[in-house]
């Protein structure tokens, strides 16, 4: 079958005739439908020294069913998608937290440590998986499996109440979702980035109001006009430290600052002085556990939430990778197989 993967000796994405896998008696043989590119495929430093197939983001329908895997609800051919965690035991008190702190197992990540979703066909473990409802376009839903899915969380664990602001920090992928689902849970949006395109597709899913914080140098007083005192919660979609650094100057007063983006350094602008009288208040989300999951399916069938995606063959993914390397990538990119 055809993969596209990471190889670490010519240091680029290349496409690869490997062998069809084989499910384990816990797992499923998903027949690969679309796959999509995360800004998070970038990190090479934590995929392995030989070559490895790509991708975290997937949809599929089931080929196989592993004998352990059967009768747990789901058939062949099944529209599926799933989670990126294999290895971990999805039981232990870690695995309830995330899956990465499995106690048990040993949890892995695929498209990073082992092999992904940019395939013909992959693997993945029977208790990752979801049926899709039947409204999601399945051409569209595979980004829905790690940035759709935690942005809902991170959106949903905001505790807002209907009419209150939510800054969304990052107007890429993550947070165009993230408008989307504010809107849909009645709260008021503002869009911030330093790219001028992607506050328009912001616009086009929904912001109440867009600000460039690198070219308006007023966006805070301005967001704070309104507002009236500045917003109720502000969610950090980027991984830049600069964005973080900006973001508690747009909430009010015991406003919460939601950690979604994982940035290169350590956030030194956090002020314990500041937790302590309530400033600010700061939680954190992510992709999560299984167990969360289909909350945010459901609510995405429901208001028919997708993203806008751009359609690729498995041979533009290096191109696809470059792009999204050099910052001119403003929608999802999707292949399908």
């Amino acid at each position: 079958m055809k993969a596209g993967q990471w190889d670490p000796t010519q240091g680029k994405i290349v496409i690869n005739d490997i062998p069809k896998p084989t499910p384990a008696s816990n797992q499923f043989l998903v027949k690969i439908h679309s796959a999509s590119l995360c800004h998070s495929d970038l990190i090479t430093s934590l995929r392995p020294s030989h070559p490895v197939t790509i991708g975290h983001e997937g949809v599929g329908y089931i080929e196989a069913i592993g004998d352990a895997a059967k009768d747990r609800g789901f058939k062949v051919g099944d529209a599926i998608g799933f989670d990126y965690f294999i290895g971990c035991c999805f039981e232990c008190e870690g695995c309830q937290v995330h899956n990465l702190r499995c106690e048990n197992g040993n949890s892995q990540l695929q498209g990073f440590a082992v092999d992904g979703f940019f395939a013909e066909y992959a693997v993945v473990d029977w208790q990752n998986a979801v049926v899709l409802p039947e409204i999601l376009d399945m051409k569209k839903t595979a980004p829905l499996f790690c940035a759709g899915i935690t942005s809902f969380h991170s959106v949903d664990s905001c505790e807002m109440q209907e009419g209150q602001w939510l800054a969304v920090i990052g107007c890429g992928g993550l947070g165009q979702y993230a408008i989307q689902y504010a809107k849909a849970m009645g709260y008021k949006t503002i869009g911030l980035d330093i790219s001028d395109a992607q506050l328009e597709q912001a616009k086009k899913v929904g912001a109440d109001a867009v600000f460039n914080s690198m070219t308006n140098k007023d966006y805070v007083d301005e967001i704070k006009k309104l507002t009236g005192k500045g917003c109720h919660a502000a969610a950090v979609y980027s991984a830049s430290n600069a964005a973080y650094a900006g973001a508690p100057k747009v909430l009010r007063t015991g406003g919460l600052l939601m950690i979604i983006g994982i940035a290169p350094k350590g956030l030194d602008f956090i002020n314990t002085f500041d937790l302590t009288t309530g400033a600010y208040r700061i939680k954190a989300d992510s992709t999560s556990i299984p167990q969360r999951m289909k909350k945010a399916v459901d609510f995405t069938a429901k208001h028919n939430i997708q993203p806008d995606v751009s359609y690729n063959k498995i041979e533009d993914l290096p191109r696809m990778f470059d792009d999204m390397l050099n910052g001119k990538a403003d929608k999802r990119q999707v292949v399908i197989f």
